[in-house]
């Protein structure tokens, strides 16, 4: 009984010492990581709306946020290791070893992220712009930092890499496009009265936008008609469905004005 009140009484002293002896350093460390994380939160809250101004992707500045309220918490555990007395450099120079090899395990995925970077500060693109890269083309839906995801004309989604991207050459189309359309009329038509019917059907379709103005003119004499070229433009979403409305409701405006396609004709291209 003795023996265990004597063993009780030595580690109460030995709580005792060490409350004394490090109890105030332990409650610096609480009170360093605590400021750290009110000082994290409000620079996030901050940097996020400032980032707002550059246009950057909801997502985008959020994660932004996120890496700067991560770094200044780094920052503050290492000043709360500090005041325990821990060596930060034996721990720093083990935290590079194994960031090197984590670095090269991960090459592919910081190449996106560097990439990503130079996308979202360079701004070569914007969300809802229509681009043909890297062997595929679509609507830009979202720009992420490690891949930017495109929708294709059949709703399909391309999810492209992001270091696929910076470096290559992009055709950005941006946020409308031109299409072009080939009508074929015979040569015995009225020209004139061809392109006021098609003129009609191109401000009839809400699709069609009126400006940039929509070129209409004779782009080619065949052997068995004239080839009039129609070029309006259209929101990218729209492309695909402007083209189907205008040449069905250039065909109808035809029959009701009896403009003759000749037959031969309609085996050719009819857009470009």
């Amino acid at each position: 009984m003795d023996e265990s009140l004597q063993a009780l009484q030595r580690a109460q002293g030995t709580a005792i010492d060490l409350a004394v002896g490090y109890g105030p350093r332990v409650l610096a460390a609480l009170l360093i990581l605590a400021g750290g994380i009110f000082v994290g939160r409000w620079l996030a809250r901050w940097i996020e709306p400032a980032l707002a101004r550059f246009e950057l992707d909801p997502s985008v500045r959020h994660l932004i946020a996120r890496l700067a309220w991560l770094a200044v918490i780094a920052l503050f555990l290492m000043l709360a290791l500090q005041n325990l007395g821990v060596e930060l450099l034996p721990l720093i120079a083990g935290l590079g070893v194994a960031g090197a090899g984590i670095a090269l395990a991960l090459q592919g995925v910081l190449g996106n992220l560097a990439a990503g970077f130079t996308i979202v500060f360079t701004k070569p693109f914007h969300v809802g712009e229509y681009l043909e890269i890297a062997g595929v083309e679509g609507q830009v839906m979202e720009i992420g930092l490690f891949s930017t995801t495109l929708v294709h004309l059949d709703h399909s989604r391309v999810v492209v890499p992001n270091r696929k991207i910076v470096g290559e050459i992009l055709h950005n189309h941006g946020r409308m496009r031109q299409l072009r359309v080939l009508v074929h009329v015979a040569y015995d038509a009225d020209l004139a009265q061809a392109v006021g019917a098609i003129r009609e059907v191109l401000r009839a379709n809400p699709r069609v936008l009126p400006e940039p103005e929509p070129v209409v003119d004779v782009a080619l004499l065949g052997d068995y008609a004239i080839a009039i070229q129609v070029m309006p433009w259209a929101a990218a979403a729209d492309y695909q469905a402007a083209s189907g409305e205008i040449q069905q409701a250039v065909v109808e405006a035809f029959r009701r004005a009896h403009i003759v396609i000749p037959l031969r004709a309609l085996n050719w291209p009819a857009a470009g």
